[in-house]
Order: C-alpha cells, then sequence, then structure tokens
C-alpha cells in the first residue's frame, strides 16, 4: 500500500487523543476538549496527558513546584543562547537550546515524566530570554510565586499580566497541548523508536515545527483584525474581500470539516471575559459577520472559524508579536510532543517504513 505523505495511514495505537474531523471532536485522554479549557488549568490537563488521569491536590502541588524548579536556565545555557547570531529566527535558538540541553548526560533512553516536566519548563524561559536579548533589555527571571502560563507572560514583558489575559493565554495553550498524529508528533515519535533520548526526540519535532506548513503563525488573521478595528465595519471589509475573491484567513480546516471543536471552547472561554479586551471583542464580531458572508458567496462549503482565527486574537490583546507565535505553539505543544515520546517508549517497535522505487534500471 502506498499513500503519498502516509495520509490515512495508521502508524500506531495511542490512548493520549482522539480525533473525529467529520464531527468537529477532539478527546484528551477520554476528555472533550471543551470540557479540559473551561473547568481546568494548563498543569491539570499536563498532568492528565503524562500520567493518564487528573492529579489530587499533593500531585498537582507536586507537579507545579517540579515547573518551577525547572524554570531556571544554566548559565551555560544562557551563553550558548547568547552566543547565537542575532538574525537566527526565534524557533531556530529554541531548537539549538533545547538541543544542547540535551549535552549534560541526564537523558537517558528510556525517557521519563521528569524528563518531560523540564523540557516543559524550559521552554517558555528561552523564549522570553532571547526575545529581551535580542531587544537589548535586561532578562526577567522567573518568579516562582507564578503559575506556568502566568510566569511566562512575565517574564516576556516584566508585567505582572492581567487575569483576562492569562485566562485567554491559558485556554489557547490547553487547546493546542496535543493534535493526534500530526507532522512534529511523528517526528518524535519516529526519532524516539530508535531508542535516542527525549531531547532529541523533541528537537526534531521542533524542528518540523519550524516548517510554515505545520507551525505558520496566522499572519492573515492579525492583518485581517487590523483592518477591520481601522474601518469599524467588519462586514464591509469582509464582503470586499469576498468579491474580490481573496481567502479569509481563520476560516476552513483541512481536518475539520464542521466546526473547530478548538475555536468553539476559545470562543466560550472568551465570552466569559467579554468586554475586558477590546481585540477578543473585535474577534468575536469579525466571526459573526464572516460566518454569514460565508455562507452567501460560498454556500454548502461549511467554512467556519479554525483555532488559528482566535488564538491570534489573543495574541493581538495580549501583545505578543507575531515572531512569538510559533514559539508560544511549542511552549503548549511539547507536552503532546513528551506524552508521545513516552508512550512509544513504553511498547517500542522501531518506525521503518519501505519506500517505492521509481528509479530506472541500467
Amino acid at each position: 500500500m502506498y499513500e503519498k505523505g502516509l495520509k490515512g495511514v495508521i502508524a500506531a495505537e495511542t490512548r493520549i487523543s482522539y480525533i473525529d474531523g467529520q464531527l468537529g471532536r477532539l478527546v484528551y485522554r477520554g476528555y472533550d476538549i471543551q470540557k479540559l479549557a473551561a473547568n481546568y488549568h494548563f498543569e491539570e490537563v499536563a498532568y492528565l496527558l503524562w500520567y493518564g488521569h487528573f492529579p489530587n491536590k499533593e500531585q498537582l502541588f507536586i507537579l507545579k513546584e517540579e515547573l518551577k524548579k525547572n524554570r531556571w536556565l544554566s548559565d551555560d545555557l544562557k551563553s550558548i543562547i547568547s552566543l547565537l547570531p542575532p538574525t537566527m529566527d526565534l524557533m531556530s535558538v529554541i531548537r539549538t537550546a533545547v538541543s544542547a540541553e540535551g549535552g549534560y548526560g541526564e537523558y537517558q533512553f528510556p525517557p521519563t515524566i521528569s524528563q518531560a516536566v523540564k523540557l516543559t519548563a524550559l521552554i517558555p524561559s528561552i523564549i522570553a530570554f532571547r526575545k529581551r536579548k535580542l531587544e537589548g533589555r535586561a532578562e526577567v527571571p522567573p518568579r516562582n510565586d507564578l503559575d506556568h502560563i502566568e510566569n511566562y507572560l512575565y517574564m516576556l514583558t516584566g508585567d505582572i499580566p492581567t487575569a483576562a489575559h492569562v485566562h485567554a493565554l491559558e485556554a489557547y495553550m490547553i487547546l493546542t497541548l496535543e493534535h493526534g498524529m500530526n507532522a512534529s508528533t511523528f517526528s518524535a515519535r519516529v526519532t524516539i523508536s530508535s531508542e535516542s533520548d527525549i531531547v532529541s526526540a523533541v528537537t526534531s519535532a521542533i524542528g518540523t515545527m519550524k516548517g510554515p506548513l505545520h507551525g505558520g503563525a496566522p499572519s492573515g488573521v492579525l492583518e485581517l483584525l487590523d483592518e477591520i478595528s481601522t474601518v469599524q465595519d467588519a462586514a464591509k471589509v469582509i464582503r470586499d474581500k469576498l468579491i474580490r475573491g481573496e481567502k479569509l484567513m481563520g476560516f476552513g480546516h483541512r481536518v475539520y470539516k464542521t466546526h473547530d471543536p478548538r475555536a468553539i471552547a476559545l470562543k466560550e472561554k472568551l465570552i466569559k471575559l467579554g468586554g475586558q479586551d477590546k481585540w477578543l471583542d473585535l474577534a468575536m464580531e469579525v466571526e459573526e459577520s464572516a460566518i454569514t458572508l460565508l455562507e452567501e458567496f460560498k454556500p454548502g462549503r461549511a467554512l467556519y472559524t479554525n483555532v488559528e482565527f482566535y488564538a491570534a486574537a489573543i495574541m493581538k490583546a495580549i501583545q505578543l508579536e507575531p515572531i512569538l507565535f510559533t514559539p508560544t505553539f511549542t511552549a503548549s505543544r511539547i507536552v503532546g510532543w513528551t506524552a508521545h515520546i513516552l508512550e512509544q517508549a513504553s511498547d517500542n517497535v522501531i518506525y521503518r517504513p519501505q519506500s517505492k522505487y521509481v528509479g530506472s534500471f541500467f
């Protein structure tokens, strides 16, 4: 059997997540994503993905303490990041820094949850340290009285973020922790299947996420929101774009043939924050106008909001620049990658697909 790009080919059994593109359903460990985003925090859902069940109070406390303990970059890692060329993109910096972290000799096969937690804790610190370094600003050290998401925003800006911004970013990061056997997750599972170490597997995944077909920033959505906020007429801007035959960024998804469940969950979270941020309110107004007009211009196509639409609104609201979108996506997806790495290692067979020779014989 040959399928270009392995599309539709089942390569592993998993208990981590389930995607139903026809019904618009995403499940982590048996729990629908809407329930998780509405009722749980990042650390609780990460624990669920790693361990297969929710933590009790003591287990949650231990996980939070482990994340806090591992936030601090070593002097060696700071030196490595500082020596990288200023022209190096942020995803390449994360990839290089994570790879360098593997040089300390503590990451051996088989991978452990403690290793997964450490890498999850380090990535936001790598992002924030590099970002401020490039801007010529002093490092903002982590604060151990702040939880994972709040501390990430704090390290980027040096200011305690508002509750609305923390809740919005946390919802987004919960919704992007995991998404089945996507390209970067497959890369991670392939690497660990050779009995390499968890750092090498995560580095493979980061390299895959770096590609624009997988983790590209929703710049088109940001441009749309900017344009609409200027003219104060969402329907007019959207109608003009559709008349000109332009693609409306942030609508439609190649997996989900109906509503993207992550977009629904994110919208529900943002409704609760209504009136607390103009960009989040604008996004909900734009969605209503766009769906109505898409049905008018493209009847029967079922083009609904995807998670990138609301992700862009959140990034705009919390003033994260576009260059931070894919790195922030990476800071959440590290949990899903490591959950898959652990699962692969627990019942391992090395990946060894075949190729179909189409060359000549002489």
